[in-house]
């Protein structure tokens, strides 16, 4: 049987784990909510400009824009989007699996641009080539995007990259989160539409065929021009698809932080019922083995 000493001295050491692990359980819990009304309150918006842009396109099959050039030359360049602390469960690593199955099979024909330092450290581990890292701050403000969709545009538009992919955990409900590829450049037609019905399935995660659809059934009249409304809209549309990629991740990051913080302040409770149990055990046969010698003694002595 145990000592008595060690068991209390583990049950006070359980406790105070406990106690750690409810205070970031509440903390993630009222960051949670902020990040999801954050990430929630911007799909519509989000929706809606991939419908315009959609429909822009699909109304001009001549249309063009550097941004829409889709060629075969050129790298891969991939934003991933982690997380700056750990004790979110297997976010991260869940994530980490798509990004090593992209440098797997692409090898030296992709870079990396990073946001996280849980996944930068991993990939700086890889030897990947590394061309750029940018943080976020909590909430994330929309300044903080702009910054980031310049550079994946200005190299995008210099030719050395034909693809521009996002890798990020999108926010699905507090108890799920999906590590997710979008494609960000070069826009096209079918990509929006697609995106369109991607977005709106955020809050019952399943995509509406006729979502996709309706992104380019309806007809519009654009003033003064396509083109001129198309140059005004790319950036818009650009920023904010940095932008609610970074709320979606840090929406995943909270919720799966409760989610973990919770699993581990109830498995320090179970394990405190199961050391007091424990305990009076080892106290209750002390206290018979004394009481055994005491009636021993007694008995000596008469």
């Amino acid at each position: 049987m145990a000592n008595l000493r060690d068991i209390r001295r583990r049950i006070k050491s359980v406790k105070n784990t406990a106690q750690i692990t409810k205070a970031m359980q509440l903390v993630a819990s009222a960051k949670m909510k902020k990040a999801q009304d954050q990430a929630i309150s911007g799909r519509d918006y989000a929706i809606s400009l991939n419908k315009v842009l959609a429909n822009l396109k699909s109304g001009d099959d001549e249309l063009v824009h550097p941004l829409m050039d889709v060629r075969e030359e050129g790298k891969h360049l991939v934003l991933v989007i982690s997380t700056d602390r750990g004790l979110c469960g297997g976010l991260n690593a869940n994530l980490q699996r798509k990004v090593t199955d992209i440098a797997n099979a692409e090898g030296d024909n992709v870079d990396f641009v990073t946001i996280g330092r849980k996944l930068r450290q991993q990939l700086a581990k890889r030897q990947v080539n590394l061309v750029a890292d940018f943080t976020v701050d909590d909430p994330v403000p929309f300044a903080d995007s702009r910054p980031v969709a310049k550079f994946l545009t200005e190299q995008f538009l210099s030719g050395k990259y034909n693809k521009v992919t996002i890798a990020f955990n999108r926010f699905v409900t507090t108890m799920s989160q999906e590590p997710t590829l979008s494609k960000f450049l070069p826009i096209e037609a079918e990509t929006l539409a697609e995106r369109r019905a991607y977005e709106s399935v955020g809050k019952r995660g399943v995509i509406k065929e006729t979502d996709k659809e309706e992104a380019l059934s309806n007809d519009y009249i654009f003033e003064p021009g396509p083109d001129n409304v198309l140059n005004h809209l790319l950036p818009l549309y650009l920023g904010f698809h940095v932008y609610q990629t970074l709320v979606e991740s840090r929406a995943s990051e909270h919720s799966a932080r409760m989610v973990a913080m919770k699993a581990a302040t109830d498995n320090a409770n179970t394990m405190i019922d199961e050391l007091t149990l424990e305990y009076n055990k080892a106290r209750q046969a002390a206290i018979t083995a004394e009481l055994l010698e005491i009636t021993t003694a007694m008995k000596a002595m008469e």
